[in-house]
């Protein structure tokens, strides 16, 4: 249901809040390339070091992609969006809290991986599996905020639309906890390879979960199902 805010002043459009978003996902892709360094080998061995580094390429990768599916679901998300309140401006900023971590278990995983100690490994990628739970939780947050706020939204419809992506962030929750214990109690590279694979999900879902063809089908055959 629609709840208007009782203090009008604390409404504003959004382009602030795209704008500095924007901003902080830039910033924060900037940050991960940093990683990458030319390894310190003796002459004649470049190739080699430039090889051994894999797993900061996966890494990178990685994270590189889960950034861009978080900008991109952050442009579908303010497309529906005609204007802002201070509770959005707070599940906005968790949002990009979340977004602002992933460098530092970027980092952990690549080293943790080229140093070869198994114990390590296996922390660093429950570590980033920690921090990927997290960024998909401040999603569950900001979907849940909007889809009690119809005031909030540009058109009729998008109150659904953020009730369908709740079911998206819980998702993301759940296979990021679950990489992080494959990592940790089966194999490192293995949860390193999920998280590689998750950010296609919500590349595919990026225009919304009830979006897909499968699901379109069958809320046009079940339109009284449909939320």
């Amino acid at each position: 249901m629609s709840r208007p805010t009782d203090d009008i002043g604390t409404r504003s459009d959004t382009s602030r809040a795209i704008s500095f978003s924007d901003a902080v996902f830039a910033i924060i892709i900037t940050l991960l390339v940093l990683d990458l360094r030319v390894p310190d080998v003796p002459p004649g061995r470049l190739l080699s070091g430039l090889l051994q580094q894999w797993p900061g390429y996966l890494a990178y990768l990685a994270s590189y992609t889960y950034v861009a599916i978080v900008w991109l679901n952050h442009k579908a998300a303010f497309n529906r969006i005609k204007e802002s309140d201070r509770g959005l401006h707070w599940v906005n900023l968790l949002v990009l809290f979340t977004t602002a971590l992933l460098p530092f278990p970027t980092a952990a995983v690549s080293e943790a991986l080229q140093e070869h100690d198994q114990h390590d490994q296996r922390v660093a990628v429950a570590f980033y599996a920690l921090i990927g739970a997290l960024l998909c939780a401040s999603w569950l947050a900001f979907f849940y905020y909007l889809a009690r706020r119809e005031d909030l939204l540009q058109k009729e419809g998008s109150e659904r639309h953020f009730s369908a992506e709740r079911v998206r962030a819980l998702v993301g929750v759940i296979l990021y906890a679950a990489a992080g214990f494959v990592g940790y109690l089966v194999a490192p590279l293995a949860g390193l390879v999920i998280f590689v694979v998750l950010p296609v999900f919500y590349a595919v879902t990026s225009a919304g979960l009830y979006q897909l063809p499968l699901i379109r089908r069958t809320a046009h055959r079940n339109p009284e199902s449909g939320s």
